[in-house]
C-alpha cells in the first residue's frame, strides 16, 4: 500500500474537488428528497458521493468503499475508503455552511483504536479542512492542530448536533449540559472539527453511523484528544460518540458514570 502521506494527499484533493460539487448547489434552493429513514439528501450529495466513488475506485482499485448514499462496494477488502459527501445536510439544505465532506481509510484488520489511517474533514463552505494520517499530527488548513488546555468542566465549550434522542444517555446528557460553562448546537462534524484545532473542549453524539465520524478516530488523537464512545473505548463502530480534548476525558467520563448510577 502507498505511504499514509501519499494516501492523505490523494484524499485531501479528492475531498476538496466534491466540495467544489457541493458548493455548486449550495444556497441554491437545491431540491430536497426524503430517504426511508426520514432523513434529507439531495443531488448534491449524491452528485459529490459519485465523483468520490468513481476517482477511489479508479485509483485504488484494490480498495474497498462504503459511502452513505450509494452503500458499500468490495467492502471485505482490508483498506476500505469511508464516504459522507455531505455531513450535515440538515445545515446545508438551510443554507448554514458548517457542513462538511468527510474522507477517511480504514484497516479493516486494525484493532478498533488504530482502525482509522487517514481522515479528512472539509468544510467547502468555510474555506477549512482538518486532516490528519496515523502517527503524523493534526493539520487545519495547513497549520498543525491541538487541542485546547481547558482543564475543568466549568471553564468548557461543550457541543452536540441535537438536542434530543439520548434515550438511555439523556442523564448523562444533562449532568454534562449542567456542569460544563458554555453549551452550543454547532454540531455535526463540525463540532469534532471544533474540538481538534482547540475552539471547544467535548462534543456529543448519541447516534453515528460509521461514514459519520470515520475520520475523526484518527484527527481526535492525532491533535492530542480523544475518540470514543458513551462508554470512553476507543472505536468509530459503535454508533454513537464523545470527543474531548484529552485533559478532560476522565472528568466527562466521572460524570457520565455517576449520572448512569443514579437514574
Amino acid at each position: 500500500m502507498e505511504s499514509l502521506d501519499l494516501l492523505l494527499e490523494a484524499a485531501l484533493d479528492l475531498s476538496w474537488k466534491a466540495g467544489r460539487i457541493t458548493l455548486g448547489y449550495f444556497q441554491s434552493g437545491v431540491e430536497v428528497e426524503r430517504k426511508q429513514d426520514h432523513t434529507p439528501v439531495t443531488i448534491a450529495d449524491k452528485s459529490a458521493e459519485k465523483f468520490l466513488v468513481d476517482a477511489l475506485s479508479r485509483t485504488f482499485p484494490d480498495h474497498g468503499l462504503i459511502g452513505e448514499e450509494f452503500g458499500a462496494q468490495r467492502a471485505h477488502e482490508r483498506y476500505c475508503w469511508v464516504i459522507d459527501p455531505i455531513d450535515g445536510t440538515k445545515s446545508f439544505i438551510h443554507g448554514v455552511p458548517i457542513y462538511g465532506c468527510l474522507l477517511a481509510l480504514i484497516d479493516r484488520s486494525a484493532p478498533p483504536d488504530q482502525s482509522t489511517l487517514v481522515g479528512v474533514a472539509h468544510f467547502p463552505a468555510l474555506n477549512e479542512t482538518v486532516y490528519a494520517a496515523r502517527g503524523s499530527g493534526c493539520y487545519w488548513n495547513g497549520r498543525r492542530a491541538n487541542v485546547s488546555e481547558v482543564d475543568s468542566l466549568g471553564s468548557a465549550t461543550l457541543l452536540c448536533s441535537e438536542l434530543t434522542h439520548y434515550d438511555q444517555h439523556e442523564y448523562a446528557f444533562e449532568a454534562l449540559v449542567a456542569r460544563t460553562g458554555i453549551q452550543r448546537t454547532w454540531g455535526d462534524s463540525y463540532g469534532y472539527a471544533l474540538v481538534a484545532t482547540g475552539r471547544a473542549e467535548i462534543m456529543l453524539d448519541p447516534k453515528m453511523h460509521l461514514w459519520d465520524c470515520a475520520p475523526f478516530g484518527v484527527i481526535l488523537p492525532e491533535a492530542g484528544g480523544t475518540f470514543t464512545d458513551w462508554a470512553g473505548i476507543n472505536t468509530i463502530n459503535a454508533g454513537e460518540s464523545i470527543a474531548t480534548n484529552g485533559v478532560l476525558y476522565d472528568p466527562v467520563f466521572e460524570v457520565i458514570k455517576t449520572a448512569q448510577h443514579e437514574s
